[in-house]
């Protein structure tokens, strides 16, 4: 049958190309086209509402498709953005450590590098836990030191964590002295005892200074190292000279009070705390 089929088409076609246009084959075709071009465009007529529906139901399937991978490629990016920011910070804070361990030669101190794993967000400005602890040779009442100056000290140490105690803790004391733009004391004896502002975890307070102290807003607070000329072991734990923070004001108390007191902005910022150094040789040995 497909033979027979093959043979007849090849003998239509040869008679058809072979006859001239007004042979009956030409007029069989010609008539067919007649007959079925009305119904052709009658049908393409009626089928292109559903051309229009299959081409906006494959527009809208691509489109969900590149709108899908234009979502996935955004979040990438604005994964790769945070993350791009979050190390930008990193990079600040440890330029911050290494400029403070250069100026003020912490490196001799034992320094022990440690980031900050836990705080509680409503009493940041108390403590926070670390990710370095004995096993690193981290011990109770060590110093610790932030981008910028003074953080705190250490409160507990287990084998692999501390806590450290921050300068705003109510708990928190230390003795201070303020600094003149030349980097010096500027009167013997305006040192006094830091401790945080009842209230507000922000500021600090500078105690027992000299009535006669004289004392600018921006003057630089300083760790005041004592040391007992008699007794040299009984020292301060904390090294002289590492910046606490700056004076803001006088404190109005100051005036009824026979020693000055004024209050000091931390130079460390505690609530977004992130990278510390553990000071745990203070006092070399």
């Amino acid at each position: 049958m497909l033979a027979l089929l093959v043979v007849i088409s090849l003998i239509l076609l040869t008679d058809y190309f072979g006859e001239s246009s007004s042979s009956p084959l030409h007029s069989v075709q010609r008539g067919i086209v007649e007959v079925l071009s009305p119904v052709q465009d009658g049908a393409s007529t009626v089928l292109s509402p559903v051309r229009d529906v299959a081409g906006y139901f494959s527009s809208t399937f691509k489109a969900k498709s590149q709108v899908a991978q234009l979502r996935k490629e955004n979040d990438q990016l604005r994964n790769d953005v945070s993350q791009l920011a979050y190390e930008g910070n990193q990079n600040r804070y440890y330029a911050k450590l290494l400029k403070l361990d250069n100026d003020y030669n912490l490196k001799s101190y034992g320094l022990e590098t440690a980031s900050v794993t836990g705080k509680n967000p409503v009493l940041w400005y108390q403590t926070v836990t670390v990710d370095k602890g004995s096993d690193a040779g981290v011990r109770a009442e060590d110093p610790v030191v932030g981008p910028g100056g003074l953080v705190g000290d250490v409160k507990t140490v287990g084998s692999s964590y501390s806590v450290i105690s921050l300068l705003t803790s109510p708990n928190f004391s230390v003795t201070a002295e303020i600094e003149n733009d030349a980097g010096a004391s500027n009167s013997t004896g305006n040192s006094g005892l830091l401790q945080p502002a009842v209230g507000n975890p922000s500021t600090l307070l500078l105690n027992y200074l000299p009535s006669d102290a004289q004392v600018s807003p921006n003057d630089i607070v300083v760790t005041s190292g004592f040391q007992d000329s008699k007794q040299k072991s009984v020292r301060s734990l904390y090294p002289a000279g590492i910046p606490i923070g700056t004076v803001s004001s006088e404190n109005p108390q100051s005036s009824v009070l026979i020693n000055q007191q004024v209050n000091v902005t931390p130079t460390v910022d505690l609530q977004h705390l992130s990278v510390v150094q553990i000071l745990t040789d203070p006092n070399h040995g």
